[in-house]
């Protein structure tokens, strides 16, 4: 295996979302839902560059069904998200 490709491999580490006392039980939707929605009300509020709102960013990644995410996403633009962002 090629150096570069092998120093790039060591390189990637995989992370999930931390403890949140919010949501203590072991059924994340709630969490997952709520990460989704902070996230694009903080891109909201600060702009899309604004370093920290990727947090919230990473967490419903981690956590959501992918399916989920895409049904959202096409909901928001289309216009007709249930949720309040």
């Amino acid at each position: 295996m090629p150096t570069a490709v092998m120093s790039q491999k060591e390189e990637e580490t995989l992370d999930t979302a931390p403890f949140d006392p919010r949501f203590p039980n072991s059924n994340q939707t709630k969490y997952c839902y709520q990460s989704y929605l902070d996230f694009h009300r903080c891109r909201k509020v600060k702009g899309e560059g604004y370093e920290p709102c990727k947090y919230f960013q990473k967490v419903f990644e981690s956590i959501c069904p992918n399916e989920w995410i895409d049904k959202w996403n096409t909901q928001i633009e289309e216009g007709n998200f249930a949720g309040n962002i």
